[in-house]
């Protein structure tokens, strides 16, 4: 069985929304994209570095999807791992993938995911992805967060909990803080801690 880890850029009041680009993601009105410039050192780089030359598959929604797809291809000398990961992309309006190889999750979303969870393969990278994260959550299917956690606060935007999540605990695994005060927040699910209903 292979796990689901959650990566996010995340604001101190929870928003995850457009942290890379000014354009990334402008739905609702948010005009805040890319908020984390400035914030990036030699020990956050280091960091992003070591998540991203592993071996993983990729779990995605459709925008991250459309972000990526047309970007990753023309750069495989910054992140081959990418192009060679398997993407799982859930959409309902996606009909092909041209970023091969992917395979796209169109219903019976959850049990596909679970039956794909259930594989002997490379663990699972969500990045981005905010409604697949929080369906993830109410469905208790993520086993890890990697929080990138900016000392900002954004006051609105597409947040990582909204409500309805699934209660669950994480143990803290690794933490480090880098010289612009961005903690970068390793946490794996503890499924042995029992909440006393």
């Amino acid at each position: 069985m292979r796990k689901i880890i959650v990566f996010e850029h995340i604001s101190l009041d929870g928003v995850i929304q457009a942290p890379g680009g000014k354009d990334e993601d402008t739905s609702g009105g948010f005009s805040l994209g890319g908020w984390t410039k400035g914030f990036s050192d030699e020990i956050s780089g280091q960091a992003v570095q070591d998540k991203l030359h592993t071996s993983f598959d990729l779990l995605i929604g459709r925008k991250t999807y459309d972000i990526w797809a047309p970007y990753w291809p023309s750069h495989d000398e910054i992140w081959p791992e990418v192009n060679r990961a398997t993407k799982y992309v859930v959409s309902s309006t996606l009909s092909k993938a041209d970023w091969q190889p992917s395979l796209i999750i169109n219903s019976f979303m959850i049990e596909k995911i679970k039956q794909i969870k259930d594989e002997n393969k490379p663990d699972l990278f969500v990045w981005g992805s905010s409604e697949l994260v929080h369906s993830l959550l109410v469905n208790d299917l993520v086993d890890g967060l990697w929080l990138m956690v900016y000392p900002v606060i954004l006051g609105h935007g597409k947040r990582l909990f909204k409500g309805g999540e699934f209660p669950s605990v994480f143990s803290l695994e690794d933490s480090l803080t880098n010289s612009k005060g961005v903690m970068i927040n390793t946490y794996e699910r503890d499924k042995t801690f029992l909440f006393d209903y």
